[in-house]
């Protein structure tokens, strides 16, 4: 298990969080902009130091006058911008990882590579790379960090459609195969949904609700979802979401009153 309290200011936001989750699969963190998701995850990753407690699988990383520092934490973080060394291929990035955790190119390097696709660009500088690649690469030099936690920041959020759609699948089957943990930070309702094995609602800084992911198939989950989130913020807030989400407005209040007809059973 993964366990965390942390309470406290960081300038002018406050954090008071608890939780509790299983170290496996995909825990998505979910909220509006502003609402704590990142606050969170630098705190996991002890980027961010509040008052409080973390261990996991049993290892306290945070309590009381302890604070493992974020080098010793073996945290894989995944940012909205890829960072990669302008001055290394795609190989030097990922060896990069690798090498940090004493390691070499080996069957895991191999097995990474495979997972995100990266086998043909390996020679390849990353200023030839597109936004898509890029991340795949971040990704990949995350992973092969030999890390205990990956944190991934809202990774498809700077990307464009076309990138978003190419970079997906990677994550998705990386969702599924990772032998990690994962943290994923989103206000992507449709990626929240389709990634994460459980959900953590965050809003101003608290968890609000704590929802099952994969206990249904993926489109009734998706389904079930949104009718719970209509219930609680409203048809307006919905919708603006969806806006956050990439769709038109026009096409997200079209969405939102297809939904409440739905719930209302086809009723007028």
């Amino acid at each position: 298990m993964i366990e965390a309290c942390f309470k406290g200011r960081l300038g002018d936001f406050s954090l008071d969080v608890e939780l509790s989750t299983p170290a496996s699969g995909v825990t998505v963190l979910f909220g509006p902009s502003g609402s704590g998701k990142t606050t969170l995850l630098r705190c996991l990753a002890g980027l961010a130091r509040l008052e409080g407690r973390l261990t996991v699988t049993g290892e306290i990383w945070q309590e009381g006058r302890l604070f493992l520092a974020p080098h010793r934490r073996r945290i894989g973080y995944v940012f909205q911008d890829a960072a990669l060394f302008e001055h290394l291929n795609v190989r030097g990035n990922l060896l990069y990882g690798r090498r940090r955790a004493g390691l070499g190119e080996d069957a895991e390097f191999d097995r990474v590579v495979g997972l995100l696709g990266l086998a043909p660009l390996l020679f390849r500088g990353v200023a030839k790379l597109s936004g898509g690649e890029r991340q795949r690469v971040a990704i990949g030099r995350a992973l092969l960090s030999d890390p205990r936690l990956l944190l991934m920041d809202e990774p498809l959020a700077s990307l464009d459609a076309a990138r978003k759609a190419e970079v997906a699948p990677y994550v998705e089957r990386l969702s599924r195969e990772a032998r990690i943990p994962i943290f994923y930070v989103t206000h992507d309702i449709t990626e929240a949904a389709r990634l994460g094995d459980r959900m953590l609602m965050m809003r101003d800084g608290c968890i609000v609700d704590t929802i099952e992911l994969k206990t249904q198939a993926p489109d009734a989950v998706e389904q079930d979802w949104l009718v719970r989130r209509l219930a609680q913020v409203g048809a307006d807030e919905l919708a603006a979401e969806f806006v956050l989400s990439g769709a038109a407005p026009t096409v997200a209040r079209l969405a939102v009153e297809a939904l409440n007809h739905r719930v209302n059973g086809g009723r007028d």
